[in-house]
């Protein structure tokens, strides 16, 4: 494609067509080609302060900022991370990607908890049930991840989008392990199309113990509620969430009391990129009701964030309670894979 003869209005018109044209190929090559496990190296910068701003670390009343990575892979397939599970006191880092891959790694960090660098990094793709690469039979948009512990052992909740499914894996992660579909209640499959499945959050302590929780990632229509269900447990159902300011759904974590954390984004003409983090107390995830939730933090183009999607919770030794924060980067060059972490204080 010439350029040579571009006049400035017409090429800035083009670049959203450019932007996917270059994107597509790679994201179609996924779902043709069985790559295996693949080793990737993965470059990092550094990131001191959540806010661009002058300021402390403190990001919220509730949140303080310990640090961050901006990830620089070294392998095209890896990008468009979508769902997060953090284990190993923050360790172990295991990430699904929306073109069906698996990612793994370990989280170097400083005595302080301040993430320092990515080591042991690795691709692999995800199996259905039939052994096939779920990106091979168009089934590769994963969205979220979650750890579920029961009586048989623990095992990872992956969901799929565009075709709504959720597929069991055991855990650890046996990349050859084949997925094991899940049962979901029928008005899942009324979600819209590539606004569905988008938050998935398996409750293992707490008053909502045993019960897996759902959350779309947008109502029938801009101004409608979110969808919610509950799934298993003691008291299944549908419910809503209160949809605020234009805000998505993207992810949802328990914490160890058993209230949800819930990551939402909002990407408007108006108000730009942004991020927040709501919770909701367990007692309003109820069949029926309609979830409000606090806002615990609100970020925008002054801080350090991008396309958030995945949310991880984990403890340390000491009992303190991080958040894990990674973005989806759509595998762009206008765009970042970050891992933010922040300590929930008290």
């Amino acid at each position: 494609m010439a350029f040579a003869r571009c006049r400035w209005p017409r090429c800035l018109a083009a670049l959203p067509v450019l932007i996917a044209l270059a994107v597509a190929p790679a994201v179609a090559a996924d779902g043709r080609k069985q790559i295996g496990i693949v080793p990737v190296d993965v470059q990092v910068k550094q990131i001191a302060r959540f806010s661009k701003a002058a300021g402390d670390d403190r990001a919220s009343d509730r949140l303080t900022f310990i640090g961050g990575l901006e990830l620089l892979p070294g392998n095209r397939h890896m990008g468009g991370l979508s769902g997060l599970v953090v284990t190993g006191e923050g360790r172990e880092l295991l990430a699904v990607a929306d073109n069906g891959l698996w990612f793994q790694a370990r989280v170097v960090s400083d005595p302080a908890g301040r993430p320092l660098a990515v080591e042991d990094a690795r691709i692999a793709p995800m199996l259905g049930p039939d052994g096939r690469p779920l990106a091979d039979s168009g089934r590769g948009d994963s969205e979220g991840v979650t750890l579920r512990l029961g009586a048989q052992g623990a095992e990872l909740l992956v969901s799929t989008e565009r075709r709504p499914h959720v597929y069991a894996y055991p855990f650890p992660l046996d990349p050859d392990a084949r997925g094991r579909d899940i049962a979901l209640p029928p008005g899942i499959r009324k979600l819209r199309h590539n606004k569905g499945m988008e938050a998935i959050a398996a409750a293992n302590s707490g008053p909502l113990a045993g019960t897996l929780v759902i959350i779309g990632e947008r109502g029938a229509t801009f101004a409608d509620d979110l969808p919610g269900f509950l799934i298993g447990g003691a008291d299944p159902g549908e419910f809503t969430v209160a949809r605020q300011d234009a805000y998505d759904a993207t992810d949802a974590a328990f914490l160890p009391d058993g209230d949800l954390l819930l990551l939402e984004r909002r990407f408007t003409l108006r108000h730009g990129l942004g991020m927040r983090l709501r919770l909701f107390a367990a007692d309003e995830l109820r069949p029926g009701r309609r979830a409000v939730g606090e806002v615990l933090l609100e970020a925008g183009y002054t801080d350090q964030i991008d396309n958030m999607e995945g949310l991880a919770v984990h403890e340390t030794a000491q009992g303190e309670t991080i958040l894990t924060l990674i973005s989806d980067d759509n595998r762009s060059i206008l765009q970042r894979n970050l891992l933010l972490r922040f300590r929930l204080e008290p």
